[in-house]
């Protein structure tokens, strides 16, 4: 890890409570919770154990939560496993424009399989209103996926709202999805009350190893596994469960106290000190309904990439958008989506705090962005000189 990260959206590193936890377990459970002798059902036993306090936290019940490999997966399951397994001559899906690729992708494969998919764009400040959901439902929708929470920004949505609005006009006869890998821990989860069906989640978001996440099924929601090989977790997702995996998230799970004030305080004091120190520099998203962790903040006039390189040389871990297309040269279509030029998009660097972050890191992360956005904007205006000459 750099010396100061700031980057907890796109991954976290492993709590040492969970490390040593997830370490004893890959020595010391070994079994195979499918295998009827001891070792096997020892391991059982943790699966179960696991199972039972993720769902308390989602205020589940435990046979309602399948474990995946992550966040990716449980999408992909949710999405493919359920629109698939609808016996409909037609089937249309509603989602939004600012999801994370691992729903996007698999809403464009259901096209080419012949299912409609509407794409609902969201407000300036990144939230999806109840109503734009409303307009595009259909005799044929079978299925809304709305994120809890944005990615890049940390936009929160309506999820309530949108879930009784859209049940009431679909007569329980539509099923809604969201993608909580950025909520889960950080915000309140509970599925009973946001009324969904579905809600997917990852442990390398709360401190937990890569590798291991897991999907809410609500009771009579009829998905069906898309993968085989198996009759893994109920028949829903076909292979060896990975019990050290489930131990590790269910431990992140309990250290997770709910709403982040801790890192809210941290980010709020930032964004005051950048914005007072520091002129035309815009916050991205909504200031009210966003996690407590996240700032996504718009330099005009600098470049973002080049920010983030800057601090990346300076031991500061932060980023210009979804880790999953940092390799891309295309600016944020979450930004795109809000409204912003192609140009404010690529001046915009998002900043995500974790529990572990402290006053003192954040003073030098402060000093540092303050020093480089400076140092970039004499650079270009130098440049845009050097062209009008």
């Amino acid at each position: 890890m750099p010396s100061l990260y700031f980057d907890h959206n796109a991954t976290t590193f492993v709590a040492p409570e969970v490390a040593s936890l997830y370490f004893s377990a890959l020595t010391e459970v070994a079994g195979n919770a499918s295998s009827v002798h001891r070792a096997g059902q020892t391991a059982k036993q943790h699966l179960e154990s696991g199972r039972r306090t993720v769902a308390a936290w989602l205020r589940a019940a435990p046979q309602e939560l399948v474990f995946t490999s992550g966040g990716t997966e449980s999408n992909n399951l949710a999405l493919l496993g359920l629109v698939r397994n609808l016996p409909r001559p037609s089937k249309h899906v509603v989602t939004t424009a600012i999801e994370h690729p691992s729903v996007l992708e698999p809403c464009r494969q259901l096209e080419r399989e012949g299912v409609d998919v509407s794409y609902v764009t969201p407000g300036p400040e990144g939230i999806i209103a109840p109503e734009s959901i409303l307009r595009e439902i259909r005799p044929t929708t079978v299925l809304v996926s709305v994120m809890h929470a944005n990615n890049e920004t940390g936009t929160l949505q309506p999820l309530a709202e949108i879930a009784e609005r859209t049940h009431r006009l679909g007569q329980q006869g539509i099923y809604l999805h969201s993608d909580g890998v950025q909520a889960f821990g950080k915000t309140g989860a509970d599925v009973v009350q946001l009324g969904i069906d579905l809600y997917s989640l990852s442990g390398h978001k709360i401190f937990a190893p890569k590798g291991i996440g897991a999907l809410f099924v609500r009771k009579g929601t009829p998905l069906k596994g898309i993968q085989f090989g198996g009759r893994h977790e109920r028949e829903r997702r076909a292979g060896t469960e990975n019990v050290p995996g489930v131990m590790a998230l269910a431990e992140a799970a309990r250290l997770c106290t709910g709403p982040g004030n801790e890192a809210a305080a941290l980010r709020d004091r930032f964004e005051q000190e950048i914005l007072a120190a520091v002129p035309d520099v815009t916050v991205n998203g909504s200031l009210m309904m966003r996690l407590p962790n996240t700032s996504n903040l718009l330099f005009s006039g600098a470049s973002g990439e080049a920010l983030v390189i800057a601090l990346d040389m300076k031991g500061i871990a932060v980023s210009s958008g979804s880790a999953c297309s940092s390799g891309s040269v295309e600016p944020s279509h979450v930004l795109l989506a809000m409204g912003l030029t192609p140009a404010e998009a690529r001046s915009s660097v998002r900043f995500s705090f974790g529990r572990y972050n402290t006053a003192e890191e954040v003073d030098i992360l402060m000093e540092a962005v303050i020093s480089a956005v400076r140092q970039l904007r004499r650079h270009m205006q130098k440049e845009r000189s050097l062209v009008a000459v």
